[in-house]
């Protein structure tokens, strides 16, 4: 099947997406939130200063970086490139609007959400990097992809072919539901623990980085618990795989789901033994927003798929 523009732009800006996600976990295992402590622009400038000389009338030296501003800065511009290709996913969904009018709606969904996305950034640089914005602004862009790849989805579900025993389909689709769910839980107590780790690292007295989480109070030890619940159901999802012997697109994501949960359980281990790399708090962040758009478009291939039920 020959992708159309609006397929191809789509599938683009999603991944585009995911990209800023891992740029955005860049800034803030830099502690590049405030390189720019203005909005929209940068120091008051479009291009921001690259030394000391260059920095305009009005602002303390003490708040310029060169390395945090530029990480902010690129940090705006893939934003705003995202911007573009969302605008233009929404225009290129006008297509859709009789033939199926969820693509459109979904489309026009995330050109609103990326407006108010745009405008949350904002706030959260004019409160300092408010620990609660952060967190939200963090939980819109996880509700952007999403809303992108169900636009994606609708408007290229004739490529997921399946084959399928009703049984085993509705039994898969309560597992991954519950898959989902418990990641969504565990990604709201990560932010919670993100918080709480910058009010450690904030404080008057910083502690060493690699006693962080012995610091932070019961958030961490919940969130470290929880795992195991989202090892147990990719467990069992990798078992029901095995004894119906999925093939095609529902082996291959079910798979890619439990490969996700192991090594997110794989890479909390290593911040917590090795100090917090910053390396790991980027992955463990870009590895949460995978896992969810491999979940959730494995419910949806598993409900909207091209598909065939098996006797």
């Amino acid at each position: 099947m020959k992708l159309n523009a609006f397929q191809k732009t789509a599938i683009t800006t999603v991944l585009a997406t995911l990209f800023l996600i891992l740029v955005g976990g860049l800034v803030r295992a830099a502690g590049a939130g405030l390189g720019c402590p203005d909005w929209p622009k940068c120091f008051g400038m479009w291009i921001p200063p690259t030394t000391l000389a260059d920095l305009p009338a009005g602002f303390d030296e003490s708040q310029f970086n060169v390395w945090k501003t530029w990480i902010e800065y690129v940090n705006r511009l893939v934003g705003v490139v995202i911007g573009l290709l969302i605008t233009a996913t929404f225009l290129l969904s006008a297509r859709y609007r009789k033939e199926k009018p969820t693509v459109f709606y979904s489309s026009i969904a995330a050109f609103v959400l990326v407006l108010f996305q745009g405008w949350l950034g904002g706030v959260v640089v004019r409160t300092g990097l408010h620990e609660g914005l952060i967190t939200a602004h963090m939980l819109v862009a996880m509700v952007i992809v999403t809303v992108l790849l169900y636009a994606t989805f609708e408007a290229t579900s004739d490529l997921f072919k399946i084959r399928i025993e009703e049984s085993f389909r509705t039994k898969l689709l309560w597992t991954v539901w519950i898959l989902l769910a418990l990641t969504m839980i565990q990604l709201v107590l990560g932010t919670q623990v993100r918080e709480a780790i910058d009010v450690v690292k904030n404080a008057a007295v910083v502690p060493p980085r690699g006693s962080w989480l012995e610091n932070i109070g019961s958030v961490f030890p919940i969130h470290r618990s929880f795992s195991w619940l989202l090892v147990l159901a990719s467990v069992w999802l990798f078992y029901i795989l095995m004894k119906n012997k999925a093939e095609g697109w529902i082996r291959k994501l079910g798979n890619l789901n439990v490969t996700l949960v192991f090594l997110q359980v794989l890479i909390g281990v290593g911040l917590y033994y090795l100090a917090m790399p910053r390396v790991l708090q980027v992955l463990h962040l870009l590895g949460m927003a995978v896992m969810v758009c491999t979940q959730f478009l494995m419910i949806l291939v598993l409900k909207k798929g091209n598909y065939s039920a098996t006797i």
